[in-house]
Parts: C-alpha cells; structure tokens; sequence
C-alpha cells in the first residue's frame, strides 16, 4: 500500500514551502511593488497547484489565482488555497502576510495551515495553540490601510486599544498566538481569505463564526464572505452583541 501523507501534514508542507519560495523570490529576484507581488503569487501558485493535484487528484480546489471550477460544488473535500495572502505587505518586505492552505470537508473548514514566512513560523490545526493570557486592556485587530467602521466602534465601546495589521492570516494568527484579542471583519472577503485562518483559529479554542454569530460555511457557489469575528472566546458575546445592535 502507497503511502498518502495525511491532510494536515500535506497543508503544513505545502505552506512551509510556498513560503520558503516567496521568500527566496523577495530576497533574490530583484523585483519590488506590484511586479514583485505578481511574481511572488504566480510562483507560490504554481507550485501549490502542481503539488495539490498530484497529491490528492480526486478532491476539489478552489484558488484565488485560479479559474474557478465548479466541479467543486459537488465534491465533499475541498482544497481552499490563498497562495499569497496580503501582497502588498509582501511586496513592501513587511512580515505580515501569509500563505494559506485549507481542507474544507462538507463546507466545514477541518483542516488548515498559514505560513507566516516573514517570522518563520507555519502554524496549523494539527499542533493547536496553547491560549495565552488576554490582553489588558484587550487588543483588537483592523486594517492597516482601511479600518472598518464597525470594528472602530466596537474598540471604542469596549475600550480596545487598536492594532493595525496587514493579510487576514496575519490578523487571524495574531489572537492565535496572543498579540491580540479580537479579529473583526466587516468589509468583506472571500473563502481562500480565511478558511485556512478559521481552521486553525477554530483548533486553538477560539471563537470563529460570522458577524451575526452564524457558523463560516465555506465551497458556496458565490465564494464571497461578507464579514467574519475571530476572537478570544470570552469576548464572543460582547462584540457579537455590540455589531448587531449597530444593524
């Protein structure tokens, strides 16, 4: 009998080594900004595609560098793949962007990997964070570029202090790991944005549903995600209570 690497190992590996390859793309390569940025998902792409189909041939993919196939709506297993997960921190050489590789099993996100190249760290939900102690006052995540209202007003209301942060699984791996409490998103995303992130925030114990307290489903024929709350489980109500007051 062959054997067949199981589930989580395969997402850790694969997204250790598309990182070590962004990585050696940034370092060598000579490109910056959005050129570089391109490069970097096209070569992170590539291999995580080749390797995915060789790997398991008989499960779906859905891929944000990638045609979408719908052939995936009718398969349990999916493979939800953000190869390079905040390109414009990649291509500014900050370390807060991230690789993603994520199993979702009957729209359920089971298995997940983010690779944190930039801090050599690849984090999954095979090995689950221990929760580290909160955050006094709480630490709560937005965007670096363009917080989102609803995420001001709840840090006001609560009395968060505000941390800007870069890629999605930058911020998801942020409460992971403690150097945050809450992870609100309002702006919108799409699956390959934090299924991965879900997976593994989902094994350390966390909180992990939509603004309105529902569960992330994930391997819809619309793969847009309106909003999400990551968060340590203690804050779940609170906030949860706090953005559906607001409408």
């Amino acid at each position: 009998m062959s054997f067949e690497e199981p589930d989580v190992r395969l997402a850790e590996r694969l997204a250790t080594e598309a990182g070590d390859i962004l990585l050696a793309l940034q370092k060598s390569s000579g490109l910056d900004g959005k050129v570089l940025g391109k490069a970097g998902d096209e070569a992170a792409n590539a291999m995580l595609m080749k390797a995915l189909r060789a790997a398991r041939p008989d499960d779906g993919i859905l891929c944000e560098e990638e045609r979408d196939n719908e052939d995936r709506l009718s398969t349990r297993r999916v493979w939800i793949i953000d190869p390079l997960d905040g390109t414009r921190e990649y291509s500014e050489a900050r370390s807060d962007w991230a690789v993603h590789v994520a199993l979702a099993i009957d729209g359920a996100p089971v298995v997940g990997a983010v690779a944190l190249p930039g801090l050599g760290l690849t984090l999954s939900s095979a090995a689950p964070t221990a929760l580290q102690p909160a955050n006094v006052p709480p630490r709560m995540l937005v965007s670096r570029t363009r917080p989102a209202a609803e995420a001001v007003a709840v840090a006001q209301a609560i009395g968060a202090e505000l941390l800007p942060m870069g890629s999605a699984g930058a911020k998801a791996m942020a409460v992971v790991r403690g150097e945050a409490d809450i992870y609100l998103h309002t702006g919108g995303q799409y699956e390959w944005d934090n299924c991965a992130p879900a997976a593994v925030a989902l094994a350390a114990g966390l909180h992990v549903s939509r603004a309105d307290g529902s569960p992330l489903v994930y391997n819809n024929a619309d793969t847009y995600l309106p909003d999400l709350l990551i968060c340590r489980p203690e804050w779940a109500d609170r906030v949860l209570a706090l953005v559906n007051a607001a409408g």
